[in-house]
């Protein structure tokens, strides 16, 4: 017994020890590598002179702000569903940013960790206009196109099972097979999370030929991870994330941030660097904070720039909106 609980103590340190340094390593080659999803409108997606842009994409740029004073310092790696526990669990990326559920067995058994919510989803479903379908529970017995190895897939199972209905399940291993699938009239239903179901409506030619169904099967809190055993990296990860929504909360944006340099007010002038503690606190210059608002933005210009008012989807921010209107999108103080 003795010499089993020996085994497994040096198993743990062993598995600290690789996993430990992230935030030098990154330091040391001159980026962040950014696992991003092969394609998601609002969220990671290359422009047609292949610049990446997104929500998950601007949460890399601004970690690089963060180390390097430079939101541009980030290599972008495009990943499968299937392919993205594995990119982070080996070291080919630095942190995954690619419209990830935190759940239970993915937090426990793949060897992550995941920081702050980054959008709260739900899955829900799209389907064409002229079928007339106007509830998840018309699809009894329809065939539903999704995505092979996410939430999505399990979901949809669930949510048939508990209503008795009688499933037909296509799948596919890309999201983009999965939308074209269902363009073609392989499945009566296309089922991912509403935010994917708006961004693959606003790519087809004729949007208003599809419908988002009113239901909402699940809870998606979408969330960037990191591997388990790297706790410095995981508190630059979730103080960024935290950054970003305690700017919006100050009411400081890329456009004012410089107005604030003679701020008396506390809060401020910790966030600003103007008071020191937190960057050396994080291993970052006292500034960072600054640099992550100056070059990418607080959260709520990421929001409509990409998915909101300013973008193709027009989502509404609903649960996305501030805790103190009415959202739930909330940061732990930063002091």
């Amino acid at each position: 017994m003795r010499t089993n609980i020996l085994i497994s103590f040096s198993m743990l340190c062993f598995v600290f020890a690789a996993n430990a340094g992230t935030l030098d390593k990154i330091k040391k080659k001159g980026h962040v590598s950014c696992g991003v999803s092969q394609g998601l409108a609002g969220f990671s997606a290359p422009d047609g002179l292949g610049v990446w842009n997104g929500i998950d994409v601007d949460i890399c740029r601004a970690l690089a702000a963060a180390i390097f004073k430079d939101p541009k310092k980030v290599k972008f790696v495009s990943l499968s569903a299937q392919q993205r526990f594995t990119a982070l669990q080996s070291g080919e990326i630095d942190i995954l940013s690619r419209n990830t559920t935190n759940t239970l067995s993915r937090d426990t058994s793949l060897g992550l960790n995941f920081a702050p919510v980054i959008y709260y989803d739900g899955q829900g479903f799209m389907v064409r206009k002229k079928d007339g379908i106007k509830s998840a529970k018309d699809l009894s017995g329809a065939s539903v196109c999704t995505q092979q190895g996410t939430t999505t897939e399990l979901n949809l199972a669930d949510y048939f099972r508990a209503n008795r209905m009688k499933l037909k399940p296509v799948v596919f291993e890309s999201n983009d097979e999965v939308t074209q699938a269902f363009l073609k009239g392989r499945c009566d239903a296309l089922t991912t999370d509403a935010s994917g179901l708006a961004s693959e409506r606003s790519k087809v030619k004729n949007p208003n030929d599809y419908i988002i169904l009113p239901e909402i099967i699940s809870k998606e809190p979408l969330a960037p991870a990191v591997r388990h055993g790297d706790d410095k990296w995981l508190d630059v990860v979730t103080w960024t994330v935290n950054a970003l929504l305690t700017a919006e909360e100050l009411g400081i944006s890329s456009k004012n941030i410089d107005s604030f340099k003679k701020t008396r007010d506390p809060k401020i002038a910790r966030f600003i660097g103007k008071t020191i503690g937190n960057g050396k606190a994080l291993g970052l210059d006292e500034k960072w904070a600054y640099y992550i608002i100056k070059t990418v933005g607080n959260y709520s210009e990421i929001f409509e720039r990409h998915v909101g008012k300013d973008s193709p989807l027009k989502l509404e921010r609903g649960l996305n909106a501030l805790w103190n209107k009415g959202g739930i999108m909330y940061s732990s103080p930063m002091r």
